[in-house]
């Protein structure tokens, strides 16, 4: 009778443990579900802010239509994305084109000086720098995923329940690693 007994404790015990486990990796799946909608949330805001950019820019740069051609392309490339890999090439190439639009602008006076033009610079910095954090916390999270998901005996219960590793995101090009630096 007493070794029933803590026959049913043990499994007890071990049901607790697993549970436990279960909770931690659906917790840890949220928070990393959680990250990249925060990310999304700003990348919308700078897709939202673009149209209104190349509008301003526009009207002050009339032969530099390439470069305003190239920043609508990019952002209708980024909002497009839909998987990890795709929506970072298409950021990174937004940044880029970005980037070219703002050094274009430094060669005119009169857009450097519009008001208008300075106060979207002002949330494109803000909302480059949102970005960067919400990248930071949705890697931070992902980094608790993976390795809960691949530590010992975690891993038993996360392949019981196919949970699984994601991917970091990332910036290739080490020079996109910064916000634009923008100067009006």
């Amino acid at each position: 009778m007493t070794v029933l007994w803590i026959i049913l404790g043990l499994a007890l015990l071990v049901l607790i443990w697993a549970v436990a486990i279960f909770n931690t990796l659906v917790q840890l799946r949220e928070n990393v579900k959680n990250g990249w909608s925060q990310i999304d949330v700003q990348l919308k805001r700078r897709h939202d802010l673009i149209p209104n950019l190349v509008e301003i820019a526009k009207g002050y740069m009339g032969h530099e239509k390439s470069t305003l051609e190239n920043v609508i392309k990019a952002r209708q490339q980024a909002i497009n994305a839909d998987n990890i890999k795709d929506r970072q090439a298409a950021e990174n190439f937004l940044t880029g084109t970005l980037r070219s639009l703002f050094a274009v602008s430094e060669n005119y006076p009169n857009l450097k000086a519009d008001t208008q033009m300075r106060q979207l610079h002002e949330e494109i910095v803000s909302t480059e720098n949102k970005i960067t954090f919400a990248r930071q916390y949705y890697n931070d999270e992902v980094n608790r995923l993976n390795t809960t998901v691949q530590s010992f005996p975690d891993t038993i219960i996360a392949s019981a329940f196919h949970f699984e590793k994601r991917e970091f995101f990332e910036l290739e090009d080490t020079s996109e690693k910064t916000a634009p630096a923008v100067k009006f």
